[in-house]
């Protein structure tokens, strides 16, 4: 089994700035790709980013492009979603989800807390 832990979650104030991190452990899988899902209270949960582990493509939600950047360790299955110019409605609990197929993501993290005040 495929475990995902997510960390970098916090509270910071609007204009600011979180770096979340994603690391797979268990047992060895071919990463497709990895990506950045959120849920805000009451909302469904949104695609934010994602990226294609071979040649490092890049998809981004239009709410979080420009602000956000979604990047990989190739030397670990680890995947990292730099957040700037942080505004209140990006508060949700963030997801890492990956894939070993181009199917759809077969796994996911427990997810992290990000709030950002006005």
């Amino acid at each position: 089994q495929v475990q995902l832990v997510e960390s970098g979650g916090g509270l910071v104030q609007a204009g600011g700035s979180l770096r979340l991190s994603c690391a797979a452990s268990g047992r060895t899988f071919s990463s497709y790709g990895m990506g950045w899902f959120r849920q805000a209270p009451g909302k469904e949960r949104e695609f934010v980013a994602t990226i294609r582990w071979s040649g490092g493509d890049t998809i981004y939600a239009d709410s979080v492009k420009g602000r956000f950047i979604i990047f990989r360790d190739s030397d670990k299955i680890a995947v990292y979603l730099q957040m700037n110019s942080l505004k209140p409605e990006d508060t949700a609990v963030y997801c890492c989800a990956a894939k070993d197929t181009s199917l759809g993501w077969n796994y996911w993290g427990q997810g992290t807390q990000v709030s950002v005040s006005s």
